[in-house]
């Protein structure tokens, strides 16, 4: 049989009709591919690339908000390494992730093994431990700011009730109790969605391999440290990122709950980068600063992608 016949035109072969048609019609389904991934395009260079090169333009420059800029080359990142309120704020934001990241991913932890198993009620329970997540992070800090107040708060008077303390509990009094007060309301508002990262990654694993290492007498806590643990690490890599940048990026509750205070010491890096852009008009100051945050980011995402890489990557 003939596959390939001659062109009587340019002497060269043809391909049958039926392998032609097959070749134009991968060609059309790879441009329909391209279509598809067009909007993610779009929507990537409008809302990320573009303002990222105009950030990186922007601290380049003294660009106050009303005027004209004017350039000023690595003047805003030289005046940052001397910037001591920066730092300060940058230590606290590092401070604030170190403790917030843990406990998050533990209760997640904890709650993903809770719902994991199947059972009449475990949507009821895996709908209650998401729900918070769906509260603005806003709406969210009004509500235990009320929660907070040590005149009409709830859990002072709940505390008073009880007899545990003879007065209202000033909770965001001083930079530790405002601290740890902020962490509770995170991990109430965000473990939730940290839960949902883990419990995808736990039901991917097969069931097969846990009856096995039953059988062979391992207990609940081996199979978890022998089976979940090493075949998650990519899920927790990925939940721990996104906390660590969640956490860096942290701004509203602060911003809502302490206004900073008490006596500027609990501002974050994102806050301060707000108060020099909108407060003190320092555009470009402020744009230097979020490019050293994204940088920070960028570091740390690195290193945790490297500690919690397979052992084949």
């Amino acid at each position: 049989m003939r596959v390939l016949t001659q062109s009587p035109a340019h002497g060269q072969p043809e391909l049958p009709p039926r392998r032609a048609r097959m070749q134009r019609g991968g060609s059309d389904r790879a441009w329909q591919g391209y279509w598809y991934v067009l909007p993610c395009v779009i929507f990537t260079t409008v809302f990320f690339i573009v303002p990222l090169a105009m950030t990186l333009g922007m601290s380049l420059y003294r660009w106050p908000l009303m005027g004209k800029a004017t350039f000023a080359g690595m003047t805003n990142y030289v005046d940052l390494l001397r910037d001591e309120s920066f730092w300060s704020a940058l230590w606290f934001t590092t401070k604030y992730t170190l403790i917030v990241t843990p406990s998050i991913f533990a209760l997640a932890f904890f709650l993903a093994l809770l719902v994991n198993r199947a059972g009449r009620l475990v949507g009821i329970f895996r709908t209650a431990y998401f729900l918070p997540v769906v509260i603005g992070m806003t709406t969210a800090s009004l509500l235990w700011l009320w929660m907070f107040n040590d005149q009409v708060g709830i859990l002072s008077a709940v505390l008073i009730q009880l007899g545990i303390v003879d007065q209202p509990v000033q909770w965001l009094g001083d930079a530790n109790s405002a601290l740890a007060s902020i962490t509770v309301m995170v991990l109430w508002k965000a473990s939730g969605f940290t839960m949902v990262i883990l419990l995808v990654g736990m039901q991917a694993i097969p069931e097969d391999l846990y009856d096995a290492a039953c059988i062979d007498g391992a207990g609940w806590f081996a199979q978890h440290r022998y089976i979940t643990v090493p075949l998650m690490r990519r899920t927790f890599a990925l939940a721990l990122i996104m906390s660590v940048i969640g956490s860096y990026l942290a701004f509203e509750q602060f911003y809502v709950m302490t206004h900073g205070g008490p006596m500027n010491s609990t501002i974050t890096v994102v806050h301060w980068i707000y108060r020099a852009s909108f407060t003190y008009f320092k555009l470009g100051y402020g744009s230097a600063m979020s490019v050293v945050l994204l940088i920070v980011l960028l570091v740390l995402s690195v290193v945790q992608m490297f500690l919690l890489r397979d052992d084949n990557e």
